[in-house]
């Protein structure tokens, strides 16, 4: 870890170099690279953490470039979680990073979610979200789920201690996805 390139979180009172150690050592599960995901991604990697595990299976568009920033011209038509992964990679080379081209599923849900140790959907997607509540639940591990539609948006920690995602959201609506 180059503490100096660190130096301002360090500096905050509740982290020191301890709390930047543990960034470094932690490793989040961010499923969706786009609106949300590349902001998040971006932060993540600047602050430290140490790895990231991408999932997208979506590739990148014309219309994503105006928000997704990770995302240039050239990149459409490639997949955002392998554009993703190369562009933080230049933001921060100490970043260990794995990029998943594949949907999450009920099947690799579980196997994805036991390498992290905090979970993140930014995938705008309801189903997505009660999948990765299954996979969370009875780990210990948080689920921070994001979404926005239009001008509305939400977030929420889900488990770790806190209710999952189906306690407070028990019926996925008709028109999930």
């Amino acid at each position: 870890m180059n503490a100096g390139r660190y130096a301002r979180q360090i500096a905050l009172p509740g982290i020191g170099e301890a709390g930047q150690a543990r960034l470094a050592a932690t490793t989040l599960l961010v499923v969706g690279a786009g609106g949300i995901g590349c902001p998040a991604l971006v932060s993540l990697a600047g602050a430290g953490v140490g790895r990231l595990l991408v999932v997208d299976p979506d590739t990148i568009a014309l219309a994503n470039l105006h928000r997704q920033h990770l995302y240039a011209p050239a990149d459409v038509g490639r997949p955002k979680a392998e554009v993703a992964a190369v562009a933080l990679r230049r933001l921060n080379p100490e970043l260990r990073i794995e990029a998943v081209t594949a949907a999450l599923t009920p099947g690799n849900a579980p196997t994805l979610v036991a390498r992290a140790d905090l979970v993140l959907d930014a995938s705008d997607n309801r189903a997505v979200t009660y999948m990765l509540d299954a996979a969370t639940r009875g780990t210990g591990k948080p689920l921070v789920a994001a979404a926005a539609l239009g001008f509305d948006g939400h977030v929420g920690c889900y488990g770790a201690g806190a209710p999952g995602y189906r306690a407070i959201f028990p019926d996925m609506p008709r028109a999930a996805g």
